[in-house]
């Protein structure tokens, strides 16, 4: 197959995907999510939330469900291909009316620190895999070599350019740089775990705690000293937000492909601490929060957790000057996370996705479910996200009448 085969692929895609973008529902949704991450009160925003770190997407569309044979041109056609099954299901997912390029960054996960992050992993796709940390002893921390920020220009302005040739006259090209720090790459705990292993941390708190302080600033320093030169560089943009949901605000100016440059006072930044959901208030405000704290700050607003259990560390996360959303998941206690967040944060329930939709379809349990944690949220600023879909047991239905239920169970309490 030739890459005109390819184009004609892509632009295909591409002309669908424009259709989508440019519906009127999609600006419904940013003045939603825009009042709704304002912490005005509006009707309940629902998101469902899939990508290739899940093996039904794996599945669906992983290569060998591709049709398009250049690797450049295959992952625009899954991004796509993604972007167009997002719309069918319903949510209030903003699909923006532009496709993005990604910059070619120096450094790559598993070898942002230039040591090797390697893990013992499972013969069963999505199964559980084991740390195998570089840094075994104390004196394995000299050997550390972060990687400062740096784009390829010439690599970047060539894909580019070919992503432009193909369907620059049908959508926008945003070219996101950013840094590579970033998400789970600046939240410390990530890398943290994945450097010294996860049990090893936990003793490392009693048995060598000045040697970890240690790490945990020498970790700060570089990641800040990289975010600094990406925004010394201009190389963050009204696209480089992160905060696991829609960055729509009043507070800061709209996503808004090739914006030019902007300060990290003018972004939302994510970070969590998925590591540490076992680890007590005081370890965690000690041993990470401390570290996370200046790298939290420069940004315009925060969204604070992923997977882990933030139920008794409410009070301790207060300490943000510019925390805004919560993370509430399938652990987590919903009633005692909702008296705890209030009307003061954006709190993002995350039900269980096992008992939702990855392991048989009940309605009636999902239904009873979620108007449970709606009722007692009732007086915050939520929103349902569901996430970690590993599964839909063959049946992609699933997302679309998950979220037909949420919206009338919603109506049912009178949150829509």
């Amino acid at each position: 197959m030739s890459d005109a085969h390819d184009v004609a692929v892509v632009r295909a895609l591409a002309q669908q995907y424009a259709e989508v973008a440019a519906d009127p529902v999609q600006e419904a949704r940013r003045q939603l999510w825009s009042d709704h991450n304002s912490l005005e009160r509006t009707r309940v925003p629902i998101l469902v939330n899939f990508g290739m770190w899940n093996v039904w997407c794996r599945e669906v569309f992983g290569d060998a469900a591709l049709t398009c044979r250049d690797p450049f041109y295959r992952e625009h056609e899954r991004a796509l291909r993604m972007k167009l099954l997002q719309a069918s299901i319903g949510d209030d997912t903003i699909l923006e009316p532009w496709i993005t390029q990604q910059a070619t960054q120096q450094g790559t996960l598993g070898w942002m620190w230039g040591v090797p992050e390697t893990n013992h992993a499972s013969d069963m796709p999505g199964g559980a895999w084991r740390f195998d940390p570089p840094l075994k002893t104390w004196d394995d921390v000299a050997k550390l070599r972060p990687v400062p920020h740096g784009i390829d220009e010439e690599t970047t302005a060539r894909n580019t350019a070919r992503l432009h040739d193909a369907v620059g006259d049908i959508l926008p090209i945003d070219v996101h740089r950013g840094c590579a720090y970033s998400a789970f790459g600046a939240d410390i705990s990530t890398n943290l775990a994945k450097l010294r292993g996860l049990e090893q941390v936990m003793e490392d708190m009693y048995d060598a705690p000045a040697e970890l302080h240690r790490l945990l600033a020498f970790m700060r320093d570089h990641i800040l000293t990289a975010q600094a030169a990406a925004e010394a560089a201009g190389d963050y943009s009204l696209t480089s937000g992160v905060n696991q949901a829609m960055t729509y605000c009043h507070e800061l100016e709209a996503p808004r492909a090739n914006s030019g440059a902007r300060p990290r006072s003018a972004l939302w930044a994510f970070c969590a601490a998925q590591e540490f959901t076992l680890i007590s208030p005081a370890m965690h405000d000690e041993f990470l929060l401390q570290y996370q704290l200046p790298l939290m700050t420069p940004w315009g607003l925060v969204a604070y957790g992923c997977c882990e259990d933030l139920t008794r560390k409410i009070d301790m996360l207060r300490q943000i000057p510019n925390l805004r959303q919560v993370a509430v998941t399938p652990v987590a206690d919903v009633q005692a996370c909702a008296e705890g967040l209030g009307d003061a944060y954006v709190m993002s329930w995350r039900p269980n996705p096992t008992n939702m939709v990855c392991c048989g379809f009940d309605e009636a349990f999902i239904r009873a479910t979620l108007r449970a944690g709606l009722d007692v949220s009732r007086d915050c600023r939520v929103h349902l996200h569901l996430k970690d879909i590993e599964t839909v047991e063959g049946d992609l239905s699933r997302l679309s009448r998950w979220t037909q239920i949420a919206r009338e169970v919603c109506a049912e309490l009178a949150l829509a």
